[in-house]
């Protein structure tokens, strides 16, 4: 490694945060001495600087501790802001608040000498980008609430170990604190602290992992070897990208009276997530490169209004928007829901499906092509031949995972600068790792609505009595109960077992193969609480907001998918009463997978574990399908969010090149 022959006699290393992120290598010149001052009066500058001076004693297990609480990663060898390595008493750290990476040689406790070195930031304002970046991907990984003990976890420096508890330690003047305890291989143990999970992530893999071994420098050259490997797929990535990438149009401008106007017709409180969503799509609105952007957020989190406040935006330029759902009954819904929101603005919203007659959709389709409609809610429909928008800007996916690939581009592959919102309550596995990796942005609505309470899960064998008790305890309490039977021919059957069991119930069946119209009718009735038991397949998982279903019984969840479950799951507690879902099996379908599927929803309760549901249905479908055998490997030896993170990081590199 190159030095240079510029010695210091000291060196200010500034923690990675957005606030110093924005400052640049100027401003810290120019404001040291009011920095190291504030030291004293501010917490925020005592824990977010470290001051290193030559011949002056600093203690340098300390000084190691506190780069890694300023969130550096340790590396093999320092190549880029934000990192640093250590061999013995020498210290090589690249601080984001200095255009070079620096040397520190200590002897013992005492600074002998600070060595610029001749690594240098090519650029200032690119490289605080990346680091941003790099902060949102760690939060976004770093979700492990509800560990277990025996979970793996990986820390960004040390590797891959497994957690064994939360423990608090006094260590006398400080006041207590808690730690993550994490053991690695010869039963070493890491102590991280509460607050610095920015460093961990969960392990997701296609096989039992390699525990690290602490202190040895196989970690940081494993990490070393994939980012190698990883630049070469993301030079794939990125040509296979390409087209989407060089598509321009006319950035949107923003119509504050009408956007005011729509946003006081929202009758609850937008939650920190919601509104944070909504500024990232007008961000990505306003720039010259169309938007691709996906929205993961349980159900009832309120994805629906982040559409709404999209659709306005086109509809305030003279755009178009289309919105695509699964099914008739969604699309009817979605229907109701933008016409009643839009119902005081200018702005015409349509439907369009199967439940119009030939002659209507004529009509419909000719006000479409003519631009006489500015939003229109369908199904599938709105992808047929005779559908010539005159406008068309915007693409909003509903339950995206719902939905083929071909499905997806059909619109954009005519359209290159179309602009696409995608909704997903448990996107697909390839959808996350496109997320994750840079080609698409997602926004992630976790937080719950005010009041809003997790559903109550239980994994049971099938027991009628057990039925019975929960069928009555939700009528009394005069709510109502959904009932999945996957089975249209034996539906007419369950429905007489029902009310064999509970005479009281009054039950109504839908699945599939009814008439568009009839299902429609007998989903109002059950809205309208003329009937208290709704005994349906799975038409019901994709998107129905009925509050007072509080109860849902899944008679064969062997047969259900993670994610599936997980959709079908949230069709219950849409309000702030307690609800519950039972999940029953038979005892000779329970295979093992069913048995890891039917756990996870059981340990994933509380409220926005969407988000770790679809990577816990990554993990369980394998990797092959997504990224191919010869990744699958790498992912193997790191975990898939720590690898997603140095796939995002090669490819915004590479771009900027």
């Amino acid at each position: 490694m190159n030095t240079t022959n510029n010695t210091k006699s000291n060196i200010l290393i500034a923690s990675i945060t957005p606030y110093f992120l924005d400052k640049g290598f100027v401003w810290f010149e120019e404001n040291i001495e009011k920095i190291l001052l504030a030291r004293y009066s501010q917490s925020f500058f005592e824990d977010n600087i470290s001051f290193l001076e030559k011949d002056k004693s600093t203690n340098f297990s300390q000084f190691l501790r506190k780069l890694d609480e300023m969130g550096y990663e340790r590396v093999f060898k320092v190549s880029e802001p934000g990192e640093f390595s250590q061999r013995g008493g020498i210290v090589d750290v690249f601080p984001i608040n200095f255009p070079n990476a620096v040397r520190i040689d200590f002897l013992g406790n005492e600074v002998d000498s600070i060595t610029v070195l001749d690594i240098k930031v090519e650029n200032e304002k690119k490289s605080n980008e990346i680091l941003k970046k790099r902060l949102k991907s760690q939060k976004l990984f770093s979700d492990i609430k509800g560990l277990k003990p025996g979970d793996y976890l990986v820390h960004l420096d040390h590797g891959i170990g497994k957690f064994i508890e939360l423990a608090k330690f006094d260590l006398g003047a400080e006041k207590a604190r808690e730690y993550y305890v994490i053991e690695y291989d010869q039963e070493d143990k890491l102590y991280v602290p509460l607050g610095l999970e920015r460093k961990l992530s969960r392990y997701v893999g296609f096989a039992d992992p390699k525990i690290s071994r602490l202190g040895s420098s196989i970690w940081q050259k494993t990490k070393k070897k994939i980012k190698e490997e990883v630049e070469k797929l993301a030079k794939e990535l990125l040509a296979l990208y390409a087209g989407k990438e060089i598509a321009k149009r006319q950035p949107y401008d923003t119509d504050r009276e009408m956007e005011e106007q729509l946003r006081a017709g929202f009758i609850y409180e937008e939650t920190p997530d919601q509104a944070q969503a909504i500024e990232d799509i007008k961000k990505d609105l306003q720039k010259q490169k169309p938007m691709d952007r996906i929205v993961c957020g349980d159900v009832g989190f309120g994805k629906t209004e982040i559409a709404i406040r999209t659709a306005l935006i086109a509809a305030s330029n003279s755009r178009q928007t289309a919105i695509i759902c699964p099914t008739t009954i969604l699309a009817n819904q979605h229907y109701n829901t933008f016409k009643k929101r839009f119902e005081r603005l200018p702005v015409k919203v349509t439907l369009l499906s199967r439940l119009q007659n030939k002659i209507q959709q004529k009509k419909l389709i000719k006000e479409i092509n003519d631009g006489r409609v500015d939003i229109v809610v369908g199904t599938h429909r709105l992808l047929s031949n005779d559908v010539k928008f005159r406008n068309l800007q915007l693409l909003i996916i509903d339950d995206e995972q719902r939905f083929g690939v071909k499905q997806k581009e059909k619109l954009r592959q005519e359209r290159p600068s179309l602009d696409v919102l995608s909704l997903s309550a448990t996107p697909i596995p390839r959808t996350i790792y496109l997320a994750l990796s840079s080609f698409k942005n997602i926004s992630l609505v976790q937080t719950p609505p005010l009041n809003r309470k997790s559903v109550k899960t239980q994994v049971l064998p099938y027991n009628a009595k057990l039925i019975k008790k929960a069928i009555n305890f939700e009528i009394k309490r005069r709510g109502q109960v959904y009932y999945l039977h996957n089975r249209v021919q034996t539906i007419e059957k369950i429905k007489r077992d029902i009310k064999k069991l509970v005479p009281r119930a009054n039950i109504a069946s839908i699945h599939g193969r009814m008439g568009e119209k009839q299902l429609i009718r007998v989903m109002d009735d059950f809205q309208k609480q003329k009937t208290n038991v709704l005994l349906a397949t799975t038409i019901i998982e994709n998107g129905l907001d009925l509050p007072k279903v509080n109860t849902i019984i899944i008679e064969d969840a062997t047969r259900l998918g993670l994610s599936q479950a997980h959709q079908i799951r949230g069709r219950v507690g849409r309000s702030n009463t307690e609800s519950f879902a039972y999940f029953l099996y038979q005892q000779k379908s329970f295979s093992l997978l069913a048995q890891e599927r039917l756990k996870a929803l059981e340990d994933a309760q509380e409220l926005g574990s969407g988000y770790r549901i679809a990577i816990k249905d990554l993990e369980l479908r394998g990797a092959g399908n997504i990224l191919g055998k010869e990744q699958s490997g790498a992912i193997n030896k790191i975990g898939l969010n720590l690898y997603s993170q140095v796939l995002s990081e090669a490819v915004e590199k590479l771009r900027e090149k």
